[in-house]
């Protein structure tokens, strides 16, 4: 894949933004090793690397253009540069792994059985339909949108006496939703391509979803957390799919769609992607936990270790509640003291083992280790 000088130079100096990576992945080398293997070679069962396939946009003239003013944002605080930079190096690995899961799944169902099905050719070298890899690229495209989207910064939250900063952040506002907004309209425009109204329909459902993600009683008028009094882990579990389960999970449903198998092979794919969000945003949310900072940039006050310590200490929930986001060393402090770690840990491997088990109803091939390594690569990290 080629990019333009343009889009190279600015994703440059975004690879340049001083944040040490180590720092940033929270992996042991043994394990950041185990994550790598499981996905090359997940890589070579699907036929081709999927890293980077979000950026596959990048090849037109149209990005070009996007990336030619994103260029004034560099030297700005404005997260559509750490963005960018997450979209080449996210701290825990070097791919986007939505679309390596569509693909894996679509690999693991095997071509269709229904007369349809046997129309079509799957590529010789990796047994994918070419459909099923606009998909895969489809959700890429989709969740980067809304990672770009998620950047818009609130500009209420700055005084008239910061007027250049103010500047620079309404300029990077615009930057991201136009940005954004280019990568969503790819993908509705590559679904559309799919000929297959279920799928569209299935995969409209997950852009609502993020949407409503973001207007939740657990998000103020700005976007922040917010730890509400009454909050239980079903609110996780709700907040979760919306944000990322669902994409996911009806990314790996429409995958077996697009190869007409059975309900019972759909309904599998979409529980496999729904506990493999569960468990990735479980272990994100763990890991703030053991930085070096007692939380960081990284903690969420409606994180799930939190939910669960106020689930098990109802008496502070007043404490607890009255605080923020920025006051992550008290709440990691008063979580460090009780059972919430292992409990939580408790919870991955329920997820891991729920996800692996969805997967019985297909036939044991490469593709469906490579899944089943995944599940184990993430447990582990």
């Amino acid at each position: 894949m080629k990019l333009c000088k343009t889009c190279l130079t600015f994703l440059h100096h975004c690879t340049r933004i001083n944040v040490p990576m180590r720092a940033i992945s929270g992996f042991s080398s043994k394990t950041y090793d185990d994550w790598n293997k499981a996905v090359s070679d997940a890589e070579k069962i699907v036929g081709y690397p999927t890293s980077y396939m979000s950026l596959r946009c990048l090849i037109s003239d149209e990005f070009s253009n996007v990336a030619m003013h994103l260029r004034k944002l560099v030297g700005t605080r404005h997260p559509l540069l750490k963005t960018a930079r997450g979209l080449l190096y996210d701290g825990k690995q070097s791919t986007q792994t939505r679309g390596l899961i569509v693909l894996l799944i679509a690999k693991a169902a095997g071509p269709g059985p229904s007369e349809l099905s046997k129309t079509r050719e799957p590529d010789k070298v990796s047994g994918i339909y070419s459909s099923q890899r606009s998909l895969a690229e489809a959700t890429e495209m989709i969740h980067t949108a809304n990672l770009i989207h998620k950047g818009v910064v609130n500009l209420a939250e700055f005084s008239d006496s910061e007027d250049r900063e103010k500047n620079d952040m309404e300029f990077g506002n615009k930057m991201a939703v136009l940005s954004g907004d280019f990568l969503l309209a790819n993908a509705c425009t590559e679904l559309a391509s799919l000929n297959n109204t279920k799928v569209v329909e299935t995969m409209s459902f997950a852009i609502t979803d993020l949407m409503e993600a973001e207007f939740t009683d657990l998000r103020d008028s700005g976007g922040e957390c917010v730890l509400k009094r009454d909050i239980q882990f079903s609110d996780w579990i709700r907040q979760t799919y919306l944000s990322s389960g669902s994409l996911l999970a009806r990314g790996c449903r429409s995958a077996v769609e697009l190869a007409d198998h059975t309900e019972d092979q759909k309904e599998a794919a979409a529980s496999f992607g729904e506990n493999m969000a569960y468990l990735q945003q479980m272990k994100t949310d763990l890991k703030p936990l053991f930085s070096r900072d007692n939380g960081g940039d990284d903690f969420s006050v409606t994180s799930a270790p939190v939910i669960k310590y106020l689930e098990q200490t109802p008496e502070e929930r007043d404490r607890i509640t009255a605080l923020s986001t920025k006051d992550a060393q008290q709440i990691v402090s008063s979580i460090k003291t009780a059972s919430v770690i292992d409990e939580c840990y408790s919870l991955c491997y329920k997820y891991g083992d729920s996800a692996k088990k969805s997967l019985d109803v297909f036939p044991q091939t490469d593709a469906k280790s490579a899944l089943i390594n995944i599940v184990n690569a993430t447990i582990r990290s």
